[in-house]
């Protein structure tokens, strides 16, 4: 018995890859893990981003409770906390947040002051900031 096979085909039967399908294949997996890889990178750097602003809301947070708390908020001035600070809000020559806020009477009434609290820090070529703004009797309210 005779097997017979003609140029460019296969036998029937033989089993395997073609370099051109390898090729193709290997082409898009590249493809899919380059994009999972670029995925991964941009969820890394905005979950970094979040974190550097939710520190910075919690040190104007902290800020706002601290004058809000004043028993008499007539007395209250516009200020800033000492330059650069630390998420704790402690000065640190290495930190990377700047804290400061401001006093107003913008309702021209004697017993409350409106206070804007701002939390500045540098990211990625760019000023980034966070601002709390509230209106005080003192004592907490």
């Amino acid at each position: 018995m005779r097997l017979e096979m003609n140029r460019g085909t296969q036998p029937s039967g033989s089993k395997g890859f073609t370099l051109i399908e390898v090729l193709i294949t290997m082409a898009i997996f590249s493809i899919g893990v380059l994009a999972v890889a670029s995925m991964q990178y941009w969820s890394v750097r905005n979950t970094a981003s979040g974190n550097v602003m939710t520190l910075a809301a919690n040190l104007a947070r902290a800020q706002m409770e601290t004058l809000k708390s004043v028993p008499d908020v007539t007395s209250l001035s516009t200020g800033a906390s000492p330059n650069p600070i630390d998420a704790d809000g402690n000065p640190d020559p290495d930190g990377i947040f700047t804290r400061t806020w401001v006093i107003a009477n913008p309702l021209g009434t004697s017993g409350t002051r409106r206070i804007d609290v701002t939390v500045g820090w540098r990211r990625q070529g760019q000023n980034r900031s966070v601002v709390l703004t509230s209106i005080s009797r003192g004592n907490g309210t």
